[in-house]
């Protein structure tokens, strides 16, 4: 099976554990504000790679990757579900760490169908990187031009699941900093049984220079990054949320 396939890196440090083969998939469905890759939202171009074609590039940096393995992401990989599925059953034959890096949006989970599709994915899967843009729905939709309601319920299908999954999510000033968002956003992974990692990363716009090069109008341009001390802050404020959720279950479990 042939994957739209928008780039490749072999040394990838930040997505998943050690030292990774990370593969950009094309096509999004989601318009996020904020978004470095817009040449990546275009689904059906790019260059077309076999699974076979992948496994094989892998092999040649397997060396260098320690303690890594493949990390699908994009785009969104689950636009191309079939395909990620093949190579990660293909990369677990031989014992290969597979990584999804996904908004999780396309998950419907009242679609018996794509629910097939789903659990065949994730029984390949090792890990999840779920990226949880707003914890508010509205937000969300302004903010990406999707609401969350699947992404949500994806998160919680994967601890039905017991999937491993780390959170990220990007504190944008005026958007996501918001003490209030960050604490429900807190408060909501508290309840996940198989969050195994937390990742609060600033927002950049380091997109700015894509955007002028492809011709596009910067949505954020008029927005400031983030100090890295505000993420630190921010995450603090998450934490909160999420330890009262825990509290909150511990209390629920004693009675």
């Amino acid at each position: 099976m042939n994957g739209y396939i928008h780039s490749i890196e072999t040394f990838g440090t930040v997505d998943g554990p050690g030292v990774r083969y990370v593969i950009f998939t094309q096509g999004c469905p989601m318009r996020c504000k904020y978004c470095h890759n817009p040449d990546t939202w275009q689904p059906k171009i790019g260059n077309q790679k076999s699974v076979e074609e992948l496994l094989i590039d892998y092999e040649k940096y397997k060396p260098f990757l320690r303690d890594g393995g493949i990390t699908v992401t994009g785009g969104e990989p689950l636009m191309q579900i079939d395909f990620v599925t093949e190579l990660f059953e293909k990369a677990r034959e031989k014992e290969i760490h597979t990584c999804l890096d996904t908004s999780g949006i396309t998950f419907q989970p009242d679609n018996p169908a794509v629910l097939e599709k789903f659990d065949r994915l994730l029984s390949a899967t090792d890990l999840v990187m779920l990226d949880i843009k707003h914890i508010d729905n509205k937000e969300h939709l302004e903010l990406t031009g999707q609401y969350n309601d699947n992404i949500l319920a994806f998160a919680k299908y994967l601890e039905e699941k017991e999937v491993p999954v780390w959170i990220r999510h990007v504190v944008v000033p005026t958007i996501t900093d918001n003490e209030d968002y960050l604490y429900q956003l807190g408060y909501f992974i508290g309840s996940l049984k198989n969050l195994k990692a937390l990742d609060v990363l600033p927002y950049h716009d380091m997109g700015k220079v894509k955007y002028e090069s492809l011709k596009m109008e910067y949505p954020l341009k008029d927005i400031p990054p983030l100090p890295k001390e505000r993420a630190i802050e921010a995450r603090e404020i998450i934490l909160k949320g999420l330890r009262a959720r825990r509290e909150e279950l511990r209390n629920e479990q004693d009675k």
